[in-house]
């Protein structure tokens, strides 16, 4: 692999015009195909196998008509303190805000509160129901401008108006990528001392993330895909595609200190380099495309973009990168170099990465102690850790939404933001009237129930619905019980009257998906940790190096989710991150995290390790080679840390909580596995196996393909020939270690 990879980035820096002008080409395509795509995008949230799903399969199929699909709104009205709403005046004001509501040209109904009957006992609060033609995502600004616009109206009447519900749900906002750049930028900067240096990465990866996007943008209609599929693979895409670059960027410049010519040193950096980035990144692909054993369709969609834009990202670090560096000429090199006398070797002081190396050598169980206490320490709270999907009662307390969510709890009680739909399928039913009011009395009478609507027949008299209100709330394990007691009463109920009884609504929805994550969890970390284990093991030659990377990144992630837990479930500096409400994760949030961070982790070890074991092939001693790999790679696999976590970061600032959230988790797990678990946990273990850490048996090496990831195969085609000594080097040499 590395000496393909060596002539690939040759011909890329011989042919820069060429391989600049493809990638240009692309983007424009991308970019085309995004912008003439249908804006229209897919939020539906499905998970197959569960009995939510079955239910809400069964509403489909029995209630034609009944589109839950097309946006909804819930407005909102409250009374003034000591009036009610049905007094004339404010009963007149709401009435004209329905009608103002029904104006609007996608708007298909509105059921104002005094025909809806959505009063509360007190008449101070109520409520009135909108449906519209159309999906959220495909509702016009002068939609929502119309719905603004009459509860507004109601304001300036004197009440208290609010807005719920899936009409307000519009595209995260943007921009807090930015400040993640803008970080980057000032550590690219500062790891490299050349403008030119800085900016390579920064530009490869806006490209690959440019082409990624937009390719999402543009297949979104035919695909399904939902509002956040850009957005994470936006963020894990900046993120990778500035790492790779970053790297191959630093091994050419340290084979130009090593007197090679640009030419070749652009071969030599991405046979070598190069070669860990194929790696990483398969390591990334394979974590992503994982969630596909998950059975949740959004899930797998948006693991699957994600691993594109990775893709991407290691395709133009392996052939734009080169044609770039042919472009800057000896720009890539920080001033001093530039200006250095030819032939004038200046005295190396050791680095920070070699001194920090040295420490952890002299006290490699002090270290391994401290990092292994720390992360589990800081990884008690993940025992707490409770799941769910957030609604409106996570949205922050200044939004119309959580406004709406707080005056419904106020007027109707916790449970009605959350209410069960329990489906009949009353085919079987012998008497379905007889068969449904028996259905109701059942579940009238079970415990924490607060109201059950009368059963809604569809037109052939086959099945129904009842609306379930429960005294909790909808994320409480009260509500939780009541959806299993529910369920607990369906063989009876179909043994006595012949209905079958489901239980669907965005509740029953969270508590299923919950069960199906945690069921997946263990069987998609068998298969990702599995086959990253087979292919490290490909990568260094070695059982006990990706035995030790696969542990050292449970322990990162399940420190990181102790961590999620503290800031977002109990509130620990929620004021710092801008948690203004605590409650449970959501539940894809450790699935998804487990997936993303172990390819990144991945990333730090298949960069940093094979450094070392690139010094021990070629004679090293153990400990001498784990402080060659910090002196090459120490400062690059910092920068990179630094990088990825102001990237994450940088999406703490999104409105949207899952974002927020993933943002965060990204990049605390991140912090943890570069500094604590790659940077002094590794070197320390490293340092008590010796020998041993690159043991692998006869039988196996036999097996295994040889890949070259070291260059060895690559120094020995490039043996022959005299060593380099062109227009930056400084006289004859013996061939760079590759």
């Amino acid at each position: 692999m590395a000496t393909f990879l060596y002539r690939l980035g040759r011909l890329s820096y011989r042919r820069r015009w060429y391989f600049a002008l493809i990638w240009v080409v692309l983007l424009v395509l991308a970019g085309t195909g995004a912008a003439t795509a249908s804006k229209s995008t897919n939020n539906d949230f499905s998970i197959p196998g569960t009995e939510a799903q079955q239910a809400f399969d069964l509403l489909e199929k029995r209630f034609p008509g009944n589109n839950e699909q097309n946006a909804s709104a819930r407005v909102v009205f409250k009374a003034p303190d000591g009036q009610k709403l049905t007094d004339a005046k404010n009963k007149a004001a709401v009435e004209k805000v329905i009608g103002e509501l029904k104006s609007g040209s996608q708007v298909a109904s509105a059921v104002d509160p005094f025909v809806g009957k959505s009063v509360n006992k007190d008449e101070t609060i109520g409520y009135a129901s909108a449906a519209y033609k159309v999906k959220s995502s495909d509702l016009t600004e002068a939609a929502r401008d119309n719905l603004k616009d009459a509860a507004q109206h109601g304001r300036d009447a004197g009440l208290t108006v609010e807005v719920g519900g899936s009409v307000l749900q519009e595209m995260p906002e943007g921009g807090s990528e930015i400040i993640g750049i803008a970080v980057s930028a000032v550590v690219l900067l500062i790891t490299f001392g050349s403008l030119v240096a800085a900016g390579l990465p920064l530009l490869t990866a806006i490209i690959g993330v440019g082409i990624g996007v937009s390719s999402i943008a543009a297949l979104a209609p035919v695909l399904d895909l939902s509002t956040n599929t850009s957005t994470l693979a936006m963020m894990i895409g900046l993120a990778v595609g500035i790492d790779y670059a970053l790297f191959i960027v630093s091994r050419y410049r340290a084979e130009l200190a090593e007197g090679r010519e640009r030419e070749e040193a652009a071969g030599r950096a991405v046979g070598t380099a190069g070669s860990a980035v194929v790696f990483a990144g398969l390591t990334v692909v394979i974590a992503l495309a994982g969630l596909a054993v998950v059975n949740i369709p959004m899930l797998t969609k948006m693991g699957m973009a994600a691993a594109g834009t990775v893709t991407i990202a290691v395709l133009i670090a392996l052939s734009l990168i080169p044609a770039l560096l042919g472009f800057a000429g000896k720009q890539v090199l920080a001033r001093k170099v530039r200006k250095a006398v030819p032939g004038e070797t200046p005295a190396e002081k050791p680095n920070m990465g070699t001194r920090w190396a040295r420490l952890v050598l002299r006290r490699p169980v002090m270290v391994l102690a401290a990092g292994v206490l720390g992360l589990g320490a800081i990884a008690v709270p993940a025992a707490s850790l409770e799941l769910g999907l957030p609604d409106d009662g996570a949205a922050s307390k200044n939004t119309t939404q959580r406004k709406a969510y707080d005056l419904l709890s106020e007027g109707f009680g916790p449970g009605f933001n959350g209410p069960l739909m329990a489906v009949a399928d009353l085919s079987s039913a012998k008497d379905p009237k007889g068969a449904a009011q028996k259905v109701q009395d059942t579940l009238t009478a079970l415990d924490n129930v607060a109201t059950v609507t009368p059963a809604q027949f569809n037109e052939a008299g086959d099945a129904a619905t009842l609306l379930v209100v429960p005294k909790s709330k909808p994320t409480s394990t009260e509500t939780e019980d009541l959806v299993h007691a529910i369920r607990g009463k369906s063989s009876s109920l179909n043994a006595d009257t012949g209905a079958k009884v489901l239980v669907t609504g965005a509740t029953a929805m969270n508590i299923d998906v919950s069960q199906k994550l945690n069921d997946a969890l263990l069987p998609y970390l068998a298969l990702v940790v599995g086959l990253a284990f087979l292919l490290l093991m490909v990568v260094f030659r070695s059982v006990l190096v990706p035995l030790k990377a696969a542990l050292g990144f449970l322990l990162s992630v399940v420190a990181a989710l102790g961590a999620v837990v503290a800031v977002f479930q109990w509130g620990w500096l929620g004021g710092l991150f801008g948690v203004e409400e605590t409650g449970p994760i959501m539940s894809m949030m450790p699935i998804f995290m487990v997936g993303v961070v172990f390819g990144l982790a991945m990333d730090y070890e298949v960069f940093l390790v094979t450094r070392m074991r690139e010094a021990y092939v070629h004679g090293e001693r153990p400990g001498e080679a784990i402080v060659t790999g910090f002196r090459h790679g120490a400062r690059v696999v910092t920068a990179a840390a630094v990088i990825m976590i102001s990237v994450f970061a940088g999406f703490i600032g999104s409105s949207e909580q899952m974002i927020k959230m993933i943002g965060f988790g990204l990049a605390i797990a991140v912090f943890f596995d570069a500094f604590v678990v790659r940077m002094a946990i590794v070197p320390a273990v490293l340092a008590l196996l010796g020998k041993s850490a690159w043991w692998l048996p006869g039988w196996l090496a036999k097996v295994l393909p040889n890949v070259d990831v070291e260059g060895e195969g690559l120094q020995k085609t490039l043996k022959a020939p005299a060593a380099d000594a062109g227009a930056d080097g400084a006289g004859e040499r013996e061939p760079a270690r590759v």
